[in-house]
């Protein structure tokens, strides 16, 4: 068996399934709650059934995987040939996700570097995927890291949500930030930030918040090569629509990928939801 990095991540990557079997990576699943009932993201629950149970107000949770869940994807990749792994994590401040990998890297049979890199969906799977190619290039752990690392530094997320309920309900807004949303009937513009989701602007329409999305992700493209995701929440024409207007205006554009954001975090910004993520190469 030859030996490399493998890479970890979690579902909430939302990295295309042909992307993950090009580069063998493991995306470990994080569980969506309904009622009683536990699914796990990606395999047992879709998008579309989120939504709907969301519309109709249904107790939504999520949580994190086991550390024994992480422990097996470890042994695997060990298994596989993997003489190291680097194992890249949505921001801590919105789950658990990374302390759990941190318990699993103790008894891994292989070193492992767990990562915060304070991203989530495609600004996570970018960061995978960077570290992927690198690893397949014969990089060493640290450069692999390293990699990973340089790709979260310069990536920006923008995101625009209906309502800030969802996020507020989970706790990954103030209530004072949402509750001032909903007295100015307001439409948001969210950020990553330090891990963090932060209020970047307000916009008095959908469709104004709409528009300024774009140009947010235009400006931040600039004219270097960069990737783009699109991700959205039971709202495919709003991302089609983005998704052809950034295609004509970012010139320097490699990549571009438009999907349906997944349970785990369409649990916390609610249907509509319309994302860009910029991620310069």
């Amino acid at each position: 068996m030859s030996r490399h990095v493998a890479i970890v991540t979690d579902s909430t990557a939302y990295l295309p399934d042909p992307a993950i079997r090009r580069h063998r990576i493991t995306a470990v699943p994080l569980t969506v709650v309904i009622g009683d009932q536990a699914l796990q993201e990606g395999t047992e629950i879709s998008a579309r059934s989120l939504a709907l149970a969301l519309q109709k107000r249904r107790s939504v949770t999520t949580s994190r995987p086991s550390p024994e869940e992480f422990a097996q994807a470890y042994r695997a990749a060990a298994e596989a040939g993997a003489s190291a792994i680097v194992s890249l994590h949505l921001s801590a401040e919105f789950s658990g996700t990374y302390d759990a990998a941190v318990l699993a890297a103790r008894t891994a049979p292989v070193p492992v570097r767990v990562v915060d890199t304070g991203m989530v969906a495609m600004a996570l799977g970018f960061c995978a995927l960077a570290a992927a190619e690198t690893a397949e290039a014969g990089g060493s752990l640290d450069e692999t890291v390293a990699a990973a690392e340089k790709r979260a530094s310069g990536m920006s997320a923008y995101f625009y949500v209906d309502t800030l309920d969802y996020l507020r309900r989970g706790g990954r807004i103030g209530a004072a930030q949402a509750l001032l949303g909903s007295a100015l009937a307001v439409k948001p513009l969210l950020t990553l930030d330090g891990g963090r989701i932060e209020m970047l602007e307000k916009v008095r329409t959908a469709s104004k918040a709409i528009a300024r999305l774009e140009e947010l992700a235009v400006e931040r493209a600039g004219a270097a090569p960069v990737d783009v995701a699109v991700h959205h929440l039971a709202a495919p024409e709003r991302a089609e629509k983005l998704a052809a207007r950034l295609r004509e205006r970012v010139p320097g554009l490699v990549e571009l990928h438009v999907s349906e954001i997944g349970a785990v975090i369409g649990a916390h910004t609610g249907p509509g939801l319309l994302a860009a993520v910029v991620s310069p190469r």
